[in-house]
């Protein structure tokens, strides 16, 4: 008998049916919760000397652990079993222009650590070394087993080429699309890295544990020091053919000058910009033009509304060509999404018939970062499993 389920065609021997009926169960344990020999067995339709002997040997790799027990009205008390959340870590990294947060979390996804670190790099050699130095602080001071740690994912601006294994257009990093950078890092950090583009991370992150869950079509936009767009699909990232899509911010945009894009009318600069325009004066940051508005300074009001009405368009756009059913508004710009979500319904319905519901990001600044730490989760939960299995 040979089966394509695992490993290709490779025969189906007794080893590999039991690795099988291990992954079952724990796959079950993780998302179902805890759960007593005879109820695996109902739910998974293994026999129960199967179920004992593959819970027995998880619980000699260290994957499942004994979680208390369950009394019925009727018999005996029967001990429950979860998966162990300390069989693995996951690191997730968000390397922003201002702030650089790292976390590490169990196999459960719970944060056990984390670091919120200022981003001073002026060069990205610099950068490159904050990010290694400063998870490696975050481990070393976690106390748990750097070997335990089986998978990091960093989110950067950008899309990450994994051919020249280079990151391209993040322009707000100077020097961060140098070739040879990340595969330094990888070797610096020591563990496993993966490179994902920030937006699409947050979109994971927001879908994984905020407002986008059980969304069929979902985008989060990005807005920002720059302006870009995540897109899950089915539960899954589209990326497109070179993973470029969402790259929103290279859309043009009529503007005064022939190079004007999306991002140059929509990003946190934009609305400074406008702000200036309209007459306010003196050191401002898209923060403390969003501020003045709430206390009603007639400049900063108009020019929320503005950018609010630019949002529309953007969404507008994204409704024509991906039909999602929610936008969610992330990012710096994003957070101040209490002003801006009225100006951009307006403008919706003047806009277009296709309305998606529009909605502010519940994640906030941790939505890349909480992005990072459920992909590099799946990647750590397989190499656990793998690790201990090969024992």
């Amino acid at each position: 008998m040979t089966s394509s389920d695992e490993g290709g065609d490779l025969p189906w021997t007794p080893q590999r049916q039991r690795s099988s009926n291990e992954r079952l169960l724990l796959d079950r344990l993780r998302a179902e919760g805890p759960a007593s020999r005879a109820q695996l067995a109902r739910d998974t339709g293994l026999s129960k000397p199967t179920v004992s002997s593959a819970l027995a040997s998880l619980e000699l790799a260290g994957l499942v652990r004994e979680a208390g027990t369950m009394t019925p009205e009727r018999g005996r008390a029967a001990v429950l079993y979860a998966p162990d959340p300390t069989a693995g870590y996951a690191l997730g990294i968000d390397i922003g222009r201002a702030w650089l947060r790292i976390a590490l979390a169990d196999l459960d996804g719970t944060v056990v650590a984390r670091s919120d670190v200022r981003n001073h790099a002026r060069t990205s050699a610099t950068l490159a070394d904050l990010v290694v130095t400063s998870a490696h602080r975050l481990v070393d001071d976690s106390g748990v087993d750097a070997d335990k740690v089986a998978q990091a994912v960093v989110g950067t601006p950008g899309v990450y080429d994994a051919d020249k294994r280079r990151v391209r257009y993040a322009q707000h990093l100077p020097g961060w699309g140098r070739p040879g950078l990340f595969d330094q890092m990888r070797q610096r950090l020591g563990i496993p890295l993966a490179v994902q583009n920030d937006a699409n991370l947050a979109a994971l992150g927001e879908y994984t544990f905020g407002v986008g869950a059980g969304s069929r079509l979902f985008v989060y936009v990005m807005i920002g020091t720059g302006l870009g767009m995540g897109v899950v699909s089915e539960g899954q990232l589209f990326t497109g053919a070179h993973g470029g899509a969402g790259e929103i911010g290279f859309l043009p945009w009529p503007g005064h000058q022939k190079s004007d894009t999306l991002e140059d009318a929509v990003s946190g600069d934009a609305v400074v910009a406008a702000a200036r325009s309209l007459g306010m004066a003196g050191p401002l940051t898209a923060k403390d033009v969003f501020d003045a508005a709430r206390t009603g300074t007639a400049p900063a009001v108009k020019a929320v509304q503005l950018e609010g009405e630019r949002i529309a368009h953007t969404v507008a756009v994204v409704a024509a060509v991906l039909d999602p059913d929610l936008v969610v508004l992330g990012g710096g710009v994003g957070h101040s999404a209490d002003l801006l979500l009225r100006p951009v319904h307006e403008t919706l319905r003047a806009l277009t018939p296709l309305r998606p519901k529009v909605a502010p990001s519940s994640l906030g600044e941790d939505a890349v970062l909480l992005g990072a730490v459920a992909t590099a989760l799946g990647t750590a939960r397989d190499v656990a499993f793998e690790r201990r299995s090969a024992h």
